[in-house]
């Protein structure tokens, strides 16, 4: 079960796209697209890249001079498909973009 102070996720907004698959591990994952703007294969390939990359499950990260493990703490980066940057938002089993 998440922390109490976990971020808390919606559901995709409607006109969201959404591809699921699997991990290595044999588990669901997904990639969803919030904008609903990026074709259909880049957002495959981006999740086919962060699978082989095993970039979904729990994962044990710890703030900069912290002695506290939080696990399954989303991680956050920013994205570039063709001109557009993206913000990338990795759960344990969900990949989100959204406007950056």
């Amino acid at each position: 079960m998440p922390p109490d102070d976990a971020p808390d996720f919606a559901p995709a907004p409607e006109g969201s796209v959404v591809i699921e698959s699997v991990t290595r591990g044999g588990k669901p994952c997904r990639i969803v697209d919030t904008t609903g703007l990026v074709p259909r294969d880049s957002l495959a390939s981006l999740l086919e890249q962060l699978i082989a990359e095993r970039r979904f499950g729990l994962s044990a990260l710890s703030a900069a001079g912290s002695g506290v493990i939080n696990l399954g703490e989303p991680q956050f980066a920013h994205v570039q498909l063709d001109e557009t940057l993206y913000r990338l938002i990795l759960l344990p089993d969900e990949a989100r973009l959204e406007p950056f």
